[in-house]
């Protein structure tokens, strides 16, 4: 492949959107078990145990309702990061740097498919 060229061919993006598409199927999944965990994180049957051991883990499940929460939020912005790269392939413009105008290297895009800046350009930013 050289750098000259303008955007990646429809094989390409078609071989990217299969890509994406299973990251898609596998981030709903994982989402929808984050969710589950959230909502599972009910009563444990400590109501007859000690109100000090009480109060440790209704510290401990505040916590872990916060990291679930955490984890559900970055995972939505996974997902919706995933279906922007969708667009970006229906429109042929995906693979193309943000910053510098290259395509960015096919291996960069096969393991980050959501990338919108090549490594040069992330360098940039530092």
């Amino acid at each position: 492949m050289t750098e000259d060229r303008q955007r990646y061919s429809d094989a390409d993006l078609q071989e990217f959107k299969k890509v994406i598409l299973e990251k898609i199927a596998k981030a709903e999944k994982d989402l929808m078990l984050i969710n589950e965990s959230f909502l599972n994180d009910q009563n444990n049957g400590t109501d007859d145990t000690s109100p000090t051991f009480k109060a440790f883990e209704e510290g401990a499940e505040t916590l872990s309702k916060e990291q679930n929460a955490i984890l559900a939020g970055r995972q939505e912005k996974f997902l919706r990061d995933l279906k922007n790269a969708l667009i970006r392939i229906e429109n042929k413009t995906y693979g193309i740097c943000r910053v510098t105008g290259k395509l960015i290297p096919k291996e960069r895009l096969m393991a980050v498919p959501h990338a919108t800046l090549s490594i040069e350009a992330k360098n940039m930013q530092r």
